[in-house]
């Protein structure tokens, strides 16, 4: 019933915001790194239904950002790269929404001083290779699957030596571009965007690690926010579903269930 009741409140919201330009309020978004070129699309697109909507996008590791709506952070969406935060904010209290899955990531190898399409998780383990950059698995779900592929593959302990941490995938990212690190494990969604989209990616096989759902919630505070409310249904729409395609987020039409 309490279900019904927030989607028929929703249907209401939108209903309204087709009428009525969405500019009297605003929304700051809190969303995992790997998702910054979907996002922008996806933010891009939305306000070309609805010009002059007030959104601030704020990124980080999905752990940070989980820590900091915990702290109560003024985040009226949370987009995490996983289930598990936001179910676990959810449960917790934080939540003004039930949590949706909006599509599954994929890892890929990517390097700036080598062909990466040449490349393998057992290739790693090569001593020429001397330096290897995965997220931190603590607080980044890029860096927990990428850490299981590596065990998956036999090589972890070989690997671990080599290993440098990025606070997020986004920061894994900096230090392959700078080529600091031979080659780095990113979310395919940065390898497929500019300017790391000008070299080539070596997809992960998704059967090395766990599947990688992701979803997203509306918090507290985004809970009676009418912006809030009709971004989350754009998200969920088969339009935004096919930008985050675009981007390399698979659909997760059983996540969804």
């Amino acid at each position: 019933m309490r279900l019904a009741r927030y989607r028929l409140w929703s249907l209401w919201g939108l209903l309204i915001a087709g009428c009525f330009p969405l500019q009297a309020e605003e929304i700051m978004v809190a969303a995992a790194s790997s998702l910054k070129p979907a996002m922008t699309a996806l933010v891009a697109d939305f306000r070309q239904q609805q010009p002059g909507a007030d959104i601030t996008l704020v990124y980080g590791s999905s752990g940070r950002l989980f820590s900091q709506i915990q702290r109560g952070a003024p985040y009226h969406l949370y987009f995490a790269a996983d289930m598990d935060y936001p179910r676990q904010l959810a449960a917790k209290g934080f939540a003004g929404s039930e949590v949706w899955a909006y599509g599954e990531g994929r890892l890929a190898l990517w390097s700036q001083r080598r062909d990466a399409t040449q490349l393998t998780l057992e290739a790693l383990a090569a001593p020429e290779i001397r330096r290897l950059a995965i997220a931190k698995p603590q607080h980044a779900p890029y860096g927990q699957r990428a850490e299981e592929a590596l065990r998956t593959a036999g090589v972890w302990e070989a690997i671990e030596p080599k290993l440098v941490y990025g606070e997020s995938i986004a920061h894994v990212a900096q230090f392959a571009q700078t080529g600091n690190v031979e080659v780095a494990i990113l979310a395919l969604t940065l390898a497929l965007s500019p300017p790391l989209a000008s070299h080539p990616h070596q997809p992960v096989p998704a059967q090395l690690h766990t599947p990688l759902p992701q979803g997203f919630m509306l918090t507290q505070q985004g809970r009676d926010n009418v912006l809030a409310q009709t971004f989350a249904e754009y998200v969920r729409s088969q339009r935004a579903r096919r930008i985050l395609a675009h981007h390399g987020l698979m659909p997760v039409e059983a996540a969804n269930e």
